[in-house]
């Protein structure tokens, strides 16, 4: 979507496009703090480290990339959503064979990452927007832009002060054409789902989806299977209670997994929604290098929301030992902040996210919620009543 991404087919575009970023001499012999875009826009700043993890992790993109077209090449372009069909006899056992080896394969490939190129028709597949768009008419989302255009709500009013305030200085997310791109996703889906209407942090995840996804139609639709099939109900809503209750879970998860960090944590009295809020909320849009991020991403849309566990885990994980040996909150929030801005390489992360955190179940995890849920609402509802309480003593 980004630039001339809107229509472009990008089945034929070549790897080689994957630029290598090259700092100057002066930068190299300072190892002074540089700055760069990378794939999807962004502007940058790291050391040359930063720069040769960059350059290593391009390489790699390119060698999955290869990869890809050659399972293309050899089981067919769709060769994910479909089993091998094999001659001879026992046609039935064979297609269950082929279908979990394909199975066992693309998981395997979609954790190692799927090339940009590629990305754009693997999610829209593999996600279930695809059929999601195919229960409506063709003109679903035209009709819907053109009856919702000049309407104002609250939520098209929070949607209008939070534009210029998404990835601001992007080459094309702030400017008038991407700015107005984002609002039609955004006002939307704001009227196809008047029980989430808009909350902040769409507004990152949608202007994200649009510069990965060929066009903007097919960005909404990636918005509505996420909030829809993909994520928890009600992480969205007004009250964000289903938000809340993956705050719960996270807390719980972390003691599990890292008992001696929790409890260090706990004494110097943190609060993991302090960072982990907005890292659900957002889906890490703004907390990872927008590259790591889409890899989060390309696991999120084939094995669900247990991925964001994973990977919350794995940050606290990666800097255990730092963070046992802080003294203050802020100490904490610093280095985690820190840690995660500079998270160039997936690689790093989601090794540490599976192979140190150990195995989750989607079925544990919704265990786990409705052990969270009766709490969280009992929570909200006690809040709710000192709101009124409050406003009844004012008038």
């Amino acid at each position: 979507m980004y630039g001339t991404r809107r229509e472009r087919d990008i089945s034929l575009e070549p790897q080689s496009r994957i630029p290598v970023l090259r700092p100057s001499i002066h930068s190299r012999r300072a190892n002074l703090t540089v700055k760069f875009q990378d794939l999807y826009g962004f502007t940058v700043e790291g050391n040359v480290d930063d720069v040769n993890v960059l350059n290593e992790l391009r390489e790699k993109v390119r060698q999955q990339g290869r990869i890809w077209w050659a399972l293309e090449a050899s089981k067919g372009a769709n060769w994910y959503l479909q089993p091998e069909i094999s001659n001879g006899i026992a046609l039935k056992s064979s297609l269950k064979l082929s279908a979990l080896a394909n199975a066992i394969t693309l998981k395997k490939l979609i954790r190692k990452g799927i090339p940009p190129v590629l990305r754009p028709k693997v999610w829209f597949s593999l996600s279930g927007a695809a059929k999601k768009k195919s229960t409506v008419p063709d003109s679903y989302y035209s009709d819907l832009t053109k009856a919702v255009e000049g309407k104002v709500t609250a939520a098209t009013r929070q949607i209008d002060h939070d534009l210029p305030r998404t990835f601001p200085g992007h080459p094309w997310l702030d400017t008038p054409e991407g700015h107005a791109t984002l609002r039609r996703v955004l006002v939307g889906y704001s009227f196809r789902d008047s029980d989430v209407g808009y909350c902040q942090g769409l507004n990152y995840v949608a202007a994200l989806l649009l510069l990965v996804m060929k066009t903007e139609e097919d960005a909404f639709w990636m918005l509505a299977v996420l909030l829809e099939n993909v994520l928890v109900n009600d992480c969205y809503t007004n009250n964000l209670s289903g938000c809340h209750v993956e705050q719960r879970v996270f807390q719980d998860l972390l003691t599990k997994k890292c008992p001696r960090l929790s409890a260090h944590l706990e004494a110097l009295e943190f609060d993991v929604t302090l960072v982990a809020t907005e890292w659900f909320l957002c889906l890490f849009s703004k907390s990872l290098p927008s590259e790591t991020t889409l890899r989060v991403w390309d696991v999120l849309f084939y094995e669900g929301a247990k991925v964001l566990f994973h990977v919350a885990l794995g940050i606290f994980k990666m800097k255990e030992d730092e963070l046992l040996l802080t003294h203050h909150v802020g100490d904490v929030i610093s280095i985690l902040q820190r840690t995660t801005h500079h998270l160039f390489d997936p690689d790093d992360l989601l090794t540490v996210a599976y192979e140190n955190i150990g195995f989750m179940t989607t079925n544990t995890l919704s265990k786990q919620r409705k052990k969270q849920e009766s709490a969280v609402m009992a929570e909200l509802d006690q809040r709710l009543r000192r709101l009124n309480s409050l406003k009844l003593n004012e008038k």
